[in-house]
Order: C-alpha cells, then structure tokens, then sequence
C-alpha cells in the first residue's frame, strides 16, 4: 500500500511524501492514522532548525530512532485503528483504537509492546493529550510540590495548562502562571490558578513575588520554566526564594540561557533541576516505572478534559501551513491537530 508521511525538509520547510509500506510482519500490526497532534515545543525547534543536529531524537522510542537532521520524520502522538495483523497477532487487536509514540504518517507498522490502549471512555481528541499530560505528571514528579508551597509556572502552553490543572488540584498556598498570550492567561485561572500574569508586563516579578507570598516567606518555594524561552529561565530564578526549587521542562535546543548566577543566586541555595518525561527519576524508579506512570496520566485525563485547548484541524496535506501558524501565531495557535 502507499502512505503519506510528513518530512521536515529544512528550517520552515516541510513536505508531505508517498511511500510504499509493507504489510504487517509476524507480531506486527497496521495502524491507520485517525489524527494526531503537532507538539508547539519540540517540532518548532526542529521546524525553526534549532534542534542540534548531532544529539539524537530519542533513545527510548524505536520510531524516533535517529538523530535531529534533515530530512526528519518526527512527531510523537498518533491516535488510529488497527486495520490489519500479522501473523501470531490475536484477532481481538482488529479494529481497536491505540496511542502510539509515532512520527506524522497516514499509516504505519507497529509490534504490539509499541502500542498503548486508550481507556475507552477517552475520546481520540481527548487521548491524542497523552504525551503532554504524561510530560506534566513527571514535573510534578520531579518538582514534589508540598502541602502550603507558592509555586509558580513560566508558560502556559498545552504542557504548562495541563501542569496547572493537576498544581491546582494540590493544597498550594498559591498558584501563580505566567504567559505572554492573553488568552492563555484567560485558560490558566479558568483551569485552577490564582493569578496569571503577563511576564513583560512593568512590574511583574513584584506582581508575582506580591502574588505568591503570604508574608512569612518571599518568592516561589517551586517554580516550573515551561515557556520554551531561555528568558524566562532567568525570571523563574529571581522569583524563586530561598533554598527554593526551579524546574526546568523546557528544552531550548540550540537557543542559550544566558544566566546571572553572580547575585542572590549564589546565596539563596536554590536548586536547578532538570525534568525530561523520557526516563524516571533514579529517585523513583524503585517505586515508579514508565508504565505506572502511564496508567496516571491516563487516569488525569479523564479527570482534567485537555480538549478545550485544540484550537486548530489541518488536513495532512496542509501541514505546512499548520507549522506557519504555530510559527507566526502563537497567540492564536494554542494545539494544533493533523487530521487524516
């Protein structure tokens, strides 16, 4: 059969390809592509070519073998039906809605350890989140928000929205986002904050420290950087107090933080910790495995519905302009979905 696949050609250059696939080989199925969903993050860095092209796309995922390079089939949240089995496959896999960790194609191959079952009360809109809500449970993993904590979140796009509704589902003293887009600022307190402000706006960090404490202690116990932007970084390190926590969940690809750790810094022992959703924290790992956390995140998006954040459909074979809005529009693109 032919399928179309999407390639990243080159920086703000993408392309939409015929190839011929196989039919399934023993233990493997055909998946046929229903929608999936384009990460603003990650895919703008490879589509801006900021993405260093000697690291490689991830070690833990067969169909992201390879490295950040042109031309790249990338993506990571594909929701379809199995429509045919290899040999040694059980009949009941035909027909069923699955996940899978896989690149912008019409149709693709697939072993069964590869795939993850959806609960069935969970619509294909709803179960495309999966990644990104996966992603928010392990910052709130890594950063262990405590009873009473101000904690702050730089960026309110999908993961930074889906990280404040599970923060505000915790006993927090208080919770204050940042974004530059009004309307996601709108999105985060309707989705549990309790003050969301502009980060360019005259005087936000004293908005910010103002709006976090209670008195007894200046600045963020915890802040989340989750905006993609490096900037942001060195706002979350002033607004955090002392002996306070800064997770780091944005990946800035070849962009540079450029840091002053000269000042309150080097005094105030705070920590820098980076959260990345592809391992578990060593910490962890005796207790919690990739699949617990799966079974979590599944279980918060049936609790928290993400679907109010798509704010886009492109067919696949418009996808160039699907990446041009998310590229020149941000205010306007929140998530963006491929349809098939």
């Amino acid at each position: 059969m032919i399928r179309q696949s999407l390639f990243f050609m080159g920086p703000r250059k993408v392309e939409v390809r015929e190839e011929p696939l196989a039919p399934p080989g023993p233990g493997q199925v055909l998946v046929q592509t229903l929608i999936s969903a384009i990460s603003p993050g990650t895919e703008l860095l490879i589509y801006r070519g900021q993405a260093p092209g000697d690291l490689a796309v991830d070690e833990t995922i067969p169909a992201l073998a390879g490295r950040f390079d042109f031309p790249l089939k990338y993506g990571y949240s594909a929701i379809g039906r199995v429509l045919a089995l290899g040999e040694g496959v059980p009949e009941e896999w035909r027909g069923r809605l699955v996940f899978a960790f896989h690149p912008h194609e019409s149709h693709f191959l697939a072993n069964l350890e590869e795939l993850l079952l959806p609960p069935p009360q969970l619509t294909p809109d709803a179960a495309v989140f999966f990644p990104n809500m996966e992603t928010a449970v392990t910052l709130v993993m890594d950063g262990r928000p405590q009873l009473g904590e101000q904690v702050a979140v730089f960026g309110q796009g999908v993961v930074g929205l889906l990280l404040t509704g599970l923060l505000a589902r915790l006993p927090l003293a208080s919770l204050v986002t940042l974004d530059l887009h009004a309307s996601r600022r709108d999105l985060s307190t309707a989705g549990g904050a309790h003050l969301s402000l502009d980060p360019t706006s005259p005087g936000a960090l004293t908005q910010l420290l103002d709006g976090l404490s209670e008195g007894f202690y200046r600045g963020a116990d915890l802040c989340y950087e989750v905006s993609g932007n490096p900037q942001a970084l060195e706002q979350a390190i002033a607004a955090t107090g002392f002996h306070g926590r800064v997770v780091i969940g944005s990946w800035y690809g070849l962009k540079k933080a450029d840091l002053n750790l000269g000042g309150r810094f080097h005094r105030s022992r705070m920590r820098l910790i980076s959260s990345q959703v592809s391992t578990v924290a060593p910490e962890l790992s005796g207790r919690w495995s990739k699949f617990r956390r799966y079974l979590l995140a599944w279980r918060m998006l049936e609790e928290i519905d993400p679907t109010p954040l798509i704010t886009h459909r492109f067919p696949l074979t418009q996808a160039a302009q699907a990446y041009e809005l998310l590229d020149q529009n941000p205010a306007e693109a929140l998530q963006v979905i491929l349809t098939y």
